[in-house]
């Protein structure tokens, strides 16, 4: 388990060449999970938790770790399954998504491994987890099932997506010379991009989304054909940064180093944090960077960048 810990703390180097790793571990049963490392704080076994009276069942109870408290979600319980039953074997992943800090509870974890997110996979539709799953992959000719986090946090707390009312009445933008352009959105969680949608409504504008980076390229592509610059038709674009097939870094990149695509404003908008991702903003060529979600941020963001 050290060995784990350690490679938590040292993987930096892979993002920005649509490459990532993840973090195996199982819930209930011998089925793979993943986890990309950087949203990862720590692994840890599962400490003590303390119960806390008319809480969501998922949440099994708060750890205390490092001087702050920390809720406990049960995955298993989270995606419809069995509630993790031995504690004292389990482990906890500390996290940090949408701003804040969750310990998820899992059986076990396996190690780290890398990957590439061209060989990450919308998930197959059919299956019984199809709803909470962002993402497949293959590992040792398994597959491995990379959960919407998004989703299960919003089940069990929702955040409000509606921008404020005062930032709501100054944003309107429907009858400004360029209301015939549409904001584009890519994320790989339905939940999320609707999240960005209610957010942007405020704006009046046409929206339209994708979900990933690669059929958010060659969208941005066909737009472009029609009159050789994608600005002609897209005003800014709001994108993820981590998807399958191709991140939201790497789709930055295409667009910068695009022609017709260029002069594309890139938001990039992720529950991914730190100085780190602050530089690979700069290295890609992104415009802006807003942490996820805080929905009179990202309309004060789109406002100012679109059509620039």
């Amino acid at each position: 388990m050290s060995g784990v810990l350690d490679s938590v703390n040292q993987r930096t180097q892979l993002v920005g060449q649509n490459r990532l790793e993840l973090l195996l571990f199982k819930l209930n049963g011998r089925q793979r999970f993943g986890i990309n490392v950087f949203k990862v704080r720590e692994v840890l076994q599962c400490p003590s938790l303390t119960a806390i009276p008319k809480q969501n069942a998922m949440i099994r109870g708060v750890a205390y770790i490092r001087g702050q408290t920390i809720p406990i979600i049960d995955l298993g319980m989270a995606i419809g399954g069995k509630k993790c039953e031995d504690l004292t074997t389990a482990f906890i992943i500390i996290a940090e998504y949408n701003r804040s800090v969750q310990g998820f509870l899992v059986a076990s974890v396996e190690r780290i491994v890398n990957t590439n997110w061209d060989l990450i996979m919308p998930p197959p539709k059919g299956t019984g987890r199809a709803s909470y799953l962002t993402a497949v992959t293959k590992f040792e000719e398994e597959l491995v099932e990379i959960l919407d986090v998004e989703k299960i946090l919003d089940e069990i707390s929702p955040i409000k997506a509606e921008v404020s009312e005062n930032l709501a009445s100054s944003l309107d933008m429907s009858d400004q010379e360029q209301s015939d352009k549409i904001i584009f959105i890519a994320d790989d969680s339905a939940v999320a991009r609707n999240q960005v949608k209610k957010a942007l409504t405020a704006l009046g504008m046409n929206i339209e989304s994708a979900k990933n980076g690669k059929e958010a390229l060659d969208r941005l592509k066909e737009l472009a054909e029609e009159t050789g610059d994608i600005t002609d038709k897209v005003g800014v674009i709001v994108s993820d940064i981590e998807m399958p097939e191709m991140d939201g870094y790497t789709l930055t990149a295409e667009i910068k180093n695009t022609p017709e695509l260029q002069n594309l404003k890139v938001v990039l908008h992720t529950s991914l944090s730190g100085v780190f991702n602050q530089a690979m903003v700069k290295k890609v060529g992104a415009d802006d960077f807003i942490a996820k979600f805080h929905p009179d941020e990202l309309a004060s963001a789109v406002q100012k960048w679109f059509g620039k």
